[in-house]
Order: structure tokens, then sequence, then C-alpha cells
């Protein structure tokens, strides 16, 4: 059958039923041998062979997340760190150089930044509000420009179809991570992106119970990258993590429907409030970069941030004292989060990152909208 809408890739692209004696949900191949037959063809022609390799229950995500996004091929890994490292380490080379942006996810700027200088890797951290950003930054040994659009805790986008024009007019390879938006929301593909990386753990899963990853892309590409960080790294994820992924996959049309609802009623909210001085969000028409945000974006998601109008100490009290919104790094599942990792920070400090004094992170889950209003009322009224 041709499933021609995301929500029906969703719930069925797949599961293929007559392969699965009808089982509605297929099932888990909770197993790591596949043997082929004393007379090497007892099982027909049987593509699996060990599940560090691949696995059939990983297939059905895999198949799901690459028809999202407009993929030839996905591939599975057993964190989003692990997705990410793979994508980079495909792209680069001894004593190459990379382009990246400031406020990048922070381990992704701890690979970059210590990690790989073993291997004499060079990383450039830019703004990346243009694509002259980028442009000044190149190198004749830049290998990899990484992007993350809308990024960690500012959501500042980058002009996708801009850079990587630029990047292939060079010989450079782009990565991006997707991560905020979900293929529902945003598909780089489309824009000449190379990779799609996310955290599935995330808005993927969507019920905080599993850690995993994907990349995205051309099949060429995703077949060399399967057979080389893959599967010498050990990185694949398990059956089981791949069946949750899937189970979540299948309500991620209406999860993110109700975040990005959420989201919105609380951004404007908190922009009206007199205790806040800036609010972060691309749903927001206040958002600096609005018009960008409406040719690359067809939805928003559930993660904002925004700026306290206190000091540090005040704003601490403010996040702890919160009840509905839980101190937690993590964001994309059912829960509300809130989190302040950049108090007490310098200034030299945060103008490393790009980022304002005073930052706090929501994510906004699955409560009802008005017990969370209620919840960031009463703390901004302690400020």
């Amino acid at each position: 059958m041709d499933y021609r809408t995301k929500e029906d890739i969703c719930t069925h692209l797949g599961d293929e039923y007559e392969k699965f004696m009808g089982a509605i949900v297929p099932p888990i191949f909770q197993n790591s041998l596949f043997v082929q037959g004393t007379d090497g063809g007892e099982y027909g022609e049987n593509p699996y062979i060990y599940t560090r390799v691949s696995n059939p229950t990983t297939d059905v995500a895999e198949r799901k997340i690459a028809a999202l996004e407009g993929g030839e091929t996905a591939k599975c890994f057993a964190s989003g760190m692990a997705a990410i490292t793979a994508a980079v380490m495909s792209a680069i080379e001894k004593d190459c150089h990379i382009i990246t942006i400031a406020n990048v996810y922070g381990p992704t700027r701890t690979f970059f930044s210590s990690y790989l200088k073993k291997f004499g890797v060079s990383v450039t951290f830019v703004k990346g509000e243009t694509v002259e950003d980028f442009a000044a930054a190149i190198q004749p040994n830049t290998r990899l420009i990484y992007l993350e659009s809308p990024s960690s805790f500012v959501f500042r986008m980058q002009d996708l179809a801009g850079v990587a024009a630029l990047a292939k007019s060079r010989g450079i390879t782009t990565v991006i991570d997707n991560t905020w938006a979900t293929p529902l929301y945003q598909n780089p593909l489309d824009f000449g992106i190379d990779l799609v990386v996310h955290t599935a753990s995330k808005y993927l899963g969507g019920h905080s119970d599993i850690v995993a990853g994907v990349v995205v892309g051309h099949a060429e590409r995703m077949e060399k990258i399967a057979k080389e960080e893959r599967e010498l790294f050990g990185g694949i994820m398990d059956p089981h993590q791949s069946w949750l992924l899937t189970r979540g996959l299948r309500t991620l049309p209406v999860r993110l429907k109700v975040h990005g609802e959420s989201a919105l009623k609380i951004a404007n909210f908190l922009e009206s409030h007199d205790k806040v001085k800036r609010v972060y969000y691309p749903g927001l028409e206040s958002h600096a970069q609005h018009d960008l945000g409406q040719r690359q974006l067809s939805g928003h998601t559930g993660l904002l941030s925004f700026v306290l109008d206190a000091e540090d100490e005040a704003i601490l009290a403010f996040v702890k004292g919160l009840e509905m919104f839980q101190w937690g790094p993590s964001w994309g599942g059912f829960e509300s989060l809130v989190v302040a990792p950049f108090l007490g920070k310098t200034d030299e400090e945060l103008e490393e990152w790009c980022l304002p004094r005073g930052l706090v992170r929501i994510h906004v889950g699955l409560e009802h909208v008005d017990t969370l209003m209620a919840d960031l009322e009463v703390g901004l009224k302690q400020l």
C-alpha cells in the first residue's frame, strides 16, 4: 500500500501483516543470530545474519523514519550521540576542519572541541544566522558543516538551502541535528542537506523510556555508514529499543500537535509577563527569524526558553519551586521539564556559547496547559 501522509507512515508503513502472521504489532526479534540452513537455502533468501549488522525489528523503525524524512535509507543507533558521532566520522578525515554553530548540543560540542583533537581535527564555532557566517569560516581543509536548526537553548535557525548550496559548491558534507523539529515538521534533505540525525530518545520515542538515535540519507552514503561506523563500532539499536521506538512513532503526530499547541500558549503567556525579558520560540511571530522558520518549518514542538529579569540565585529558586515542571536535562517525552544549566557562568563563557544571562529552558509536556501555566505563574510571582 502507498502511504501518502506522514500520519499513515507512522501508523502502518513497514508493519507488513502478511510477513508477521497477521500480527497488528510486529514482533520483537530478540535474538543475536539468524541461521541460514545447512544447505544454504532452507529459509529462503534470508538477509539477516547477526543483530549487530541488522535485525527485522529495527528495520521496521528504520523504514518508517526514512519515509518520514523523505530519505532513501535510515539506520538506527543505540543513542543519539552514537548516531551523531557516526555521521560525523563518516564525513571527516585526519587533520581536517569542521564548522558548526556556537550553541550546538553540549555533548556534540565536546566531541568536536575535545575528542577529535587526537586526530588533528579543528573546529570553528559560528553564530550561524547567515550563510556568510559559514562562508567566512571555510578553510581549505574544511570537510564538514554541522548544523542544528533550531539550535539548542535559544532556537536560532540556519538557512538550510543556502548553507547546503554553499557546502556543495566547495565539496563539503552537511549534517544536521533535526531532533527539535522531528521529520514531521522539517525535512532537511529537501533543502539539500546530506545527512539528518535525530536523538530518537526525544520526540520519536516520546515516552522517556528509550535511548536511541538515527541517521537518514541517500542509500549509497548510508550503506557505507552501516558497514563502517555502525557495524564496526557496534552501535546498532537493540531489538527491544527498536520495538519501543516504533510504538512511539505511531502516536508521534497526535503527541506533537498537543506539545506544539500548549507550547505556543505558554510562549505567549511568558512573552506578556513583566518578569520575563525575552522568549525564544520559533512559533512566535516575534522570533527574530520567524520568516526563515516559515520557509523551513511546517510546525513547532514543545521546547522553548526564556530570560528572566532576576539574579541567578532567584532564578534557581524559581526553577526549584516549580511543581509540574521537574528539573531534568532531557526533553521530548510526555512530561514537562525545566533546566537552567548556565547559571553562574561568566560573561566570557556565555559569549562563547552565544547565550544570554538568566536563561531558563522548559519542555512543555502533555499535561493540561492550564495546569502548566498556573505552575509558572506561581513561580513568577515569587521572583
